[in-house]
């Protein structure tokens, strides 16, 4: 993915506003039980766009002692596909929304989900592309991109990330310990969330855009909303990142020291001649160092901010 060039955007201390009226106008011009959904079901493996998978470094991780597996979870115009896994037979837990690559929920997401269970979380990632299209079949990435990933609304997304935290706390979650995380597309997503949602413990955002076109479907990107963001945000991203130039996180950072508020506690990581998706075990891109690097930094910033 390239990343696309900086336009004008609002002034600092109107972006967070601006974002909340572009997003409360777009839900409303959601249609509300008339929209089908393309994915009712969870589809099995990995993504068609990212075969054949490097088997040897993809990263298994079981489910002993888990509840894990697929849920549907309630939102406005239906019913949303998603994945879920907890310790079997615990309540009150720290909750971890997973936000999904350009791929969808595959294995790779799914087993992220089982990571965090096996450290007493229960995290939950929800497919939401559903509306849009199923990526699990989409073999080509400029296709992928073209017919699902463009036409997802951010609105769309906050909203259904605000359906799986509050399905989450009905499902043993502790509402008042909830986190976000994600990777690629995800990674803007947790940005825009951690905006959209001020009572969030905290974020952590891998490789995610930064800068970008504002569009009636995505109204702002991070660098918007850095400096009144009310939440703590870890960056984690590649310096040989061909997509999201060096250049665009120095801006990031410049943008987030003129919050004076608890998002002017966020961080960025940026590892040396690290590429883009450093993190996704089963592809080439991986990198075992800065991805455990990375991995042993989000668990350490949630358990700094109260998901412990």
């Amino acid at each position: 993915m390239n990343e696309t060039q900086l336009v004008e955007r609002p002034a600092p201390g109107d972006a967070e506003s601006s974002v909340r009226t572009e997003i409360a106008s777009l839900r409303q011009a959601m249609p509300v039980g008339r929209r089908g959904f393309f994915v009712t079901a969870l589809a099995a493996g990995f993504a068609a766009a990212v075969h054949p998978v490097h088997a040897q470094t993809a990263i298994s991780t079981d489910a002993d002692g888990l509840t894990a597996g697929e849920v549907k979870i309630p939102v406005a115009d239906g019913t949303m596909p998603a994945y879920r896994a907890a310790p079997a037979g615990r309540s009150a837990l720290p909750t971890v929304l997973v936000v999904q690559e350009i791929f969808g929920v595959h294995e790779h997401i799914r087993d992220v989900c089982r990571r965090f269970a096996k450290l007493g979380y229960l995290a939950v990632a929800p497919e939401l592309y559903a509306r849009q299209g199923d990526p699990s079949k989409i073999s080509d990435i400029p296709a992928l991109m073209s017919t699902i990933v463009s036409k997802v609304p951010d609105a769309q997304v906050m909203s259904d990330l605000d359906a799986t935290a509050d399905w989450a706390a009905k499902q043993g979650g502790d509402s008042k310990k909830l986190g976000i995380t994600g990777f690629c597309w995800g990674g803007r997503i947790v940005w825009l969330y951690a905006a959209h949602r001020p009572a969030l413990a905290a974020g952590v955002a891998w490789y995610g855009r930064l800068v970008g076109d504002r569009t009636a479907l995505t109204p702002a990107n991070p660098i918007d909303i850095a400096a009144s963001l009310q939440v703590p945000v870890l960056g984690l991203y590649g310096g040989a990142d061909a997509g999201i130039p060096v250049a665009t996180v120095d801006q990031m950072r410049a943008a987030l020291k003129e919050n004076h508020g608890a998002g002017g506690s966020s961080e960025i990581v940026v590892y040396p001649d690290t590429p883009h998706a450093f993190h996704a075990d089963y592809r080439p891109s991986y990198r075992e160092q800065a991805a455990k690097d990375g991995w042993k930094r989000c668990i350490d910033w949630f358990r700094a901010h109260g998901l412990a």
